[in-house]
């Protein structure tokens, strides 16, 4: 790996803990921008990693960060945003929130790119982003990512994958959570398909891309090597948590209803959004990138789930492991 220092936005997220550590076990110099320093305190354990409090809204803070790097890594993303901007749907119809994470910063970041003269940059963006996808969670993700790929003076690499699993995930995790503190687990959108992917796989992704140039204006799809309705991955965490559980699957009107009465919530656990995204099966068919040979969820999610193995996160991160 030529490339040695590094601006890894979102370093302090699930994703960037396990890349920043990654990067860091190969001796590359690190700074992860986190809006309070305590919230990354497991990276600031790691000897070539600085994590600085610093706002990426604030005029001129981006230059500064990328000034001296030799690649930017954009791993942020959010889940949910205040109501869209416009009625009609169309390419810019999503929330304001939304608007300014998944579109306004990755045009900030080239921006910041093209001022400083950094050349690399990494995307994260989602499977099923389009400009006209039914909700706006993925048509925001759609116009960030085509805000960087049009970046034709920029090496840029776009990354799309489908949900990731792993140590520190909010997605098996949540399930095993609910499935500890529920009778039953009501389930809307039962049938909707997911192909997940390990995040050890989506590190080494992005690694292998780092200074591949067949990847410089390319957009790949992350996936694992097996498909699942999301029934089918909570029986399945209630099976490896040890937990008898029924899992009660909602109709679709039930479903959407459901959604519309949790967004109502603090922190909800699903939205409207959250509901039209499940519309758009998150799967792929094309071959993983680079050569890697994705984990199966089986072979990882006992690993972290099962009730045997509650110190895995602490054995892996000393390890620098993704």
């Amino acid at each position: 790996m030529r490339l040695q220092n590094f601006l890894v936005l979102g370093g302090s997220g699930f994703v960037g803990r396990h890349l920043v550590a990654a990067l860091a076990a190969r001796g590359a110099r690190v700074t992860v921008p986190a809006r309070r320093r305590e919230r990354a305190k497991e990276l600031i354990l790691l000897p070539t990693v600085d994590v600085q409090e610093a706002d990426v809204k604030r005029p001129g803070v981006l230059e500064r960060l990328t000034e001296g790097c030799d690649a930017v890594v954009n791993l942020v993303g959010i889940l949910h945003s205040r109501r869209g901007r416009r009625s009609e749907r169309g390419p810019n119809d999503y929330g304001p929130d939304f608007a300014h994470v998944h579109v306004e910063l990755p045009q900030a970041i080239v921006a910041a790119c093209r001022a400083t003269g950094v050349k690399r940059l990494l995307h994260m963006s989602a499977l099923g982003a389009a400009l006209e996808a039914p909700s706006e969670y993925l048509r925001s993700k759609g116009v960030g990512e085509q805000a960087v790929l049009a970046a034709d003076d920029l090496a840029v690499t776009v990354f799309r994958p489908s949900v990731i699993f792993g140590p520190g995930d909010s997605f098996l995790t949540l399930f095993a959570r609910l499935a500890r503190i529920l009778p039953a687990i009501v389930l809307a959108c039962p049938e909707a398909r997911f192909q997940p992917v390990y995040v050890g796989d989506v590190v080494q992704a992005f690694l292998a891309a780092l200074d591949e140039h067949a990847a410089f204006g390319q957009r790949y799809d992350l996936c694992g090597p097996k498909r699942y309705a999301l029934r089918e991955l909570v029986e399945y965490v209630c099976r490896l948590t040890g937990r008898r559980r029924a899992v009660i699957g909602l109709s679709d009107r039930l479903s959407y209803l459901q959604a519309r009465l949790m967004e109502w919530s603090p922190g909800p656990l699903m939205t409207r959004d959250n509901y039209r995204s499940m519309q758009v099966p998150s799967v792929c068919d094309c071959a993983p990138p680079f050569g890697i040979r994705p984990a199966a969820l089986e072979a990882v999610a006992p690993a972290y789930l099962a009730p045997a193995a509650p110190r895995y996160d602490a054995y892996r991160w000393r390890a620098r492991r993704g």
